[in-house]
């Protein structure tokens, strides 16, 4: 039987209009035509709480987070940048994953900047990442400039950027198929 890819995206922010839900949006409609399976968490229907809270091992939605971790071969992961670094929310979310979830499986990196494109978001991501035992694949994606990054259409304006996501995306799903191998 032929691997499959399956691919999680995670973004760094709330609210499916959100600028990092709209680029891990396009990345998995880039996957799914390559063939790939592909899931969105949606924080808005099922939001995860802080780790550590009260209750929050017992959280239903944290263990359906990690069940899908477990299922999906690839994630596709998005962030802001936030004064140098990965969102709380991204980072809460990383948190909840393990290497028992996700060990040695591909994944995808890309974040957004306010102004000019930097790497430090993807280098945080890319530690977490490495700590859980996953394997970040060397192509990323830094949108500068991002409240003027995506047309009234919801598609990247340059060019460029769009195509590398489509090599970015290119990538992840043939690390995927390499890495179940």
């Amino acid at each position: 039987m032929a691997a499959k890819v399956k691919v999680m995206g995670i973004s760094g922010s709330y609210g499916n209009d959100s600028n990092n839900t709209k680029l891990v949006k396009l990345g998995l409609e880039i996957l799914s035509n390559l063939g790939a399976e592909t899931h969105f968490w949606d924080l808005n229907e099922k939001p995860l709480p802080l780790v550590g809270e009260e209750g929050c091992w017992e959280n239903e939605n944290v263990k359906d987070f990690q069940n899908l971790a477990t299922e999906v071969n690839a994630y596709l992961l998005s962030s802001p940048e936030y004064h140098g670094c990965m969102s709380g929310v991204m980072k809460n979310q990383l948190d909840w994953i393990y290497s028992k979830h996700v060990s040695g499986k591909a994944f995808g990196l890309m974040s957004t900047l306010g102004g000019q494109s930097n790497s430090n978001t993807l280098n945080q991501m890319r530690i977490a990442v490495r700590w859980i035992h996953g394997w970040a694949i060397p192509e990323q994606i830094a949108v500068p400039n991002i409240k003027t990054a995506f047309n009234e259409d919801g598609m990247l304006q340059d060019e460029k950027l769009i195509e590398r996501l489509e090599n970015t995306m290119q990538s992840l799903f043939d690390t995927a198929l390499m890495l179940e191998k």
